[in-house]
């Protein structure tokens, strides 16, 4: 199957610093493809750089078979990236749907004066809808953002990435900060996305990634020292190793 998303050679270096080393990966349509390991790997830099808010020293990405190593962040916005973050991004002050309608507009290219102006765009109100629906916060779209649990926070940043109407997700720890109840919803909610996605997960929680990967990369010192499905990572001694004294591989 032809990758959507294909990184060869990446790489980064701070000074004498590799932070990613060489990095190779193809992710298909409908594919969960998990990037793990210890604290301090590189996991973020490479999300980064994919985005493009780090620079790479070497290396190309390409999106559908068109090289965007080169491109801003908002031009592979367009061309379907989307990402999420560590930290909630929300403007807790907006109500949940003007914070979809904003991530909306802002990949169209729409410049508006006045924010009736969004609103009042039924183009993008529809997206937002169907953002929300996505995530099962249609039902609070009129509430203020910053009164949703954090839980319901991380759901809306969420949307907002899906507003774009992305081809690749781009998941930085979307379980970060979760209680388990909330970790739980937030992995039925990517278990309901799977098959619509080409999908690259960073995250802590393991559980939620084994439960979700189709396939995964071990990431130590920025090099990917392992791959395999989630089966051939449990059983693997290099993976084991690489998280002695770190995270626990669930059986």
């Amino acid at each position: 199957m032809n990758p959507l998303l294909s990184v060869r050679g990446l790489v980064k270096r701070y000074g004498a610093l590799l932070v990613t080393d060489a990095v190779d990966l193809d992710i298909p349509f409908g594919e969960i493809h998990a990037i793990i390991g210890p604290n301090g790997a590189g996991k973020t830099t490479l999300i980064n750089q994919i985005h493009g808010e780090v620079r790479s020293d070497a290396g190309t990405i390409t999106l559908e078979g068109k090289d965007v190593t080169l491109r801003p962040v908002n031009a592979r916005a367009q061309a379907g990236l989307g990402r999420s973050y560590q930290i909630t991004s929300v403007l807790p002050e907006f109500s949940v749907l003007e914070n979809v309608l904003l991530a909306a507009q802002a990949v169209r290219g729409h410049n508006f004066h006045i924010w009736r102006a969004v609103t009042g765009t039924a183009e993008l109100v529809d997206v937002a809808h169907r953002s929300l629906s996505q995530v099962g916060l249609l039902g609070v779209r009129r509430r203020t953002a910053g009164l949703l649990s954090y839980g319901q926070q991380r759901q809306l940043e969420l949307a907002m990435t899906l507003a774009i109407e992305p081809k690749v997700l781009l998941l930085d720890e979307p379980m970060a900060g979760l209680g388990p109840t909330e970790t739980q919803q937030m992995t039925e909610l990517l278990q309901g996305l799977h098959h619509r996605y080409a999908m690259l997960l960073v995250e802590h929680d393991m559980h939620a990634v084994f439960t979700l990967a189709d396939r995964l990369s071990v990431l130590v010192y920025g090099k990917v020292v392992f791959r395999g499905s989630p089966a051939e990572v449990r059983e693997s001694s290099i993976v084991r190793e690489a998280y002695l004294g770190d995270e626990e591989i669930p059986a």
